[in-house]
């Protein structure tokens, strides 16, 4: 089964389930087949765009909630057994544990830093706002020539639209996640 074929299938399972329907029920809100339907869940089938449209406008979804990605219920990332996509020893380590990719709002990652540690970030773009949770030390955020100094167990947000910095300033290594989301 292909990729467009397989989200076809999940998502109509789940949205056709979530309703509480049969594939009768479905068949009758949809103008679709019961066979063509369940042919449809199991990714046996290719159907049409025509096809689609019928059983997005029945099923009162968008055409894309049909064919993208569908939702993952649970993921559980564990940091420690992956590996950083930047590092500068003795400096700074950093993780992306949910991409941009996986739904379109939202990026996180995770960013160690040593005592003294830097780690220079551009900008993200216009439209992009950055939030952090300092899990561990305490971290300064430099943006435009002004420090914002975050303690462990606090967060702070910031417009992500220019270059920014984050120092660690603590004794230890200092840990913060970081999340990116476009508006």
């Amino acid at each position: 089964m292909d990729y467009l074929a397989h989200n076809i299938a999940v998502n109509l399972s789940r949205c056709r389930k979530s309703h509480g329907w049969s594939l009768d029920v479905t068949s009758e809100q949809t103008g679709v087949s019961k066979s063509m339907l369940a042919q449809i869940e199991r990714g046996a089938a290719n159907p049409s765009i025509g096809t689609l449209g019928k059983i997005a406008s029945g099923l009162r979804i968008s055409f894309d909630q049909l064919i993208s990605p569908p939702p993952m219920d649970t993921i559980l990332v564990d940091v420690e057994q992956t590996s950083p996509i930047k590092s500068e020893p003795g400096s700074y380590r950093v993780w992306n544990c949910f991409p941009y990719e996986d739904n379109q709002i939202i990026e996180i990652y995770r960013i160690d830093l040593a005592p003294g540690g830097v780690y220079h970030s551009g900008s993200h773009g216009e439209r992009t706002r950055e939030y952090i949770s300092v899990t561990a030390g305490e971290v300064s955020v430099s943006i435009e020539e002004k420090e914002y100094r975050i303690r462990e167990n606090c967060c702070f947000r910031f417009e992500s639209d220019c270059p920014h910095d984050y120092c660690g300033c603590s004794d230890e290594t200092s840990s913060l996640l970081v999340f990116f989301v476009s508006y």
